[in-house]
């Protein structure tokens, strides 16, 4: 086993040594420790803990380098709340928890406290399942009461303890194990994937790319954007089904990603909430900062003194 402590500073080279490289914000005094044990080749089994506040971001161009776009991470949260959001998901953090995520589309994490994680990071080759499964299941929480994730969480701080007493080839195929409890606890959360996308997956991104590119309209509502495109409401939402979300949560969800992405930009400092909550839609000022406080843990103008902090 290898350990490394780890400052403010640090953190985005730790991020990338043992997790998936980000852009990190957070607090000046933030300081955190990593273990870990290298289980065979893509394959490294890590416990991190860090305090206080914390941003992390895997922007569009990060995840389009080769470089590390074929890494998975699992992570199991052992202390600390926060959320992830990928893939238009976002996925809630807690103890026990386990969250999925990958390294080749935009990641964002959140934390508000201090945090204690297992990760298994590897290669995606080695997850015995379907590219589009593996995306789909990305930034779903994996129940801590679900008996295969009971299985792999006990496993996993098991593994953790005992690596060091192991030889090379009994680490590697302690791993695989791990990632055969991983796919187990996966397919309880991961829904069906459709065959194909025929023209109901061509309808839905034709409407998901609307409301990207209409963030700003305040009459955008899943009424509007059923009726826009021709669709019952009633149908709008079966097809958002198939990514796992609601029109009216997805529509929300990128308003409020375009938020923050104004908020955490220096060229919008001028820029008062109200006129941030309007530039993305939202009438009501109080609704805007009570659903950014809800997902992100703090409130659009704490969002950004902390951003500039840091």
């Amino acid at each position: 086993m290898k350990s490394h402590e780890f400052s403010r500073e640090e953190l985005e080279h730790v991020a990338g040594e043992f997790c998936i490289p980000v852009i990190a914000r957070t607090g000046p005094d933030c300081r955190g420790r990593v273990a870990f044990h290298e289980l065979g080749e893509n394959l490294t089994l890590a416990h991190a803990h860090w305090g206080g506040p914390l941003s992390v971001v895997r922007t569009d161009r990060m995840a389009a380098r080769a470089s590390a776009n074929n890494l998975v991470v699992f992570c199991v949260y052992m202390a600390g709340r926060g959320r992830v959001r990928q893939h238009d998901r976002v996925a809630e953090l807690a103890p026990g928890i386990g969250v999925l995520a990958e390294a080749r589309s935009r990641y964002e994490r959140v934390s508000a406290t201090n945090t204690r994680r297992m990760s298994l990071r590897f290669s995606r080759e080695l997850l015995p399942l379907r590219t589009a499964e593996i995306t789909e299941a990305c930034a779903r929480s994996v129940d801590p009461a679900v008996p295969a994730m009971q299985m792999l969480s006990g496993y996993l701080g098991q593994l953790f303890e005992v690596a060091n007493n192991l030889t090379a080839p009994q680490r590697q195929d302690a791993g695989h194990a791990a990632i055969d409890l991983l796919t187990m606890a996966l397919r309880d959360v991961t829904p069906s994937v459709p065959g194909g996308d025929g023209p109901e997956g061509v309808l839905l991104e034709m409407m998901r790319t609307h409301v990207r590119e209409h963030l700003g309209d305040p009459d955008l509502r899943v009424e509007e954007l059923a009726r826009r495109h021709h669709v019952s409401i009633r149908h709008a939402y079966t097809m958002f089904e198939r990514i796992g979300t609601t029109p009216g949560a997805y529509l929300r969800e990128q308003r409020l990603l375009a938020a923050q992405a104004m908020l955490s930009d220096p060229r919008c400092d001028r820029l008062t909430i109200s006129s941030v909550a309007a530039a993305v839609g939202f009438r009501d000022l109080s609704t805007f900062e009570r659903a950014f406080r809800r997902l992100y843990g703090t409130t659009p103008a704490g969002w950004r003194r902390a951003y500039r902090r840091s």
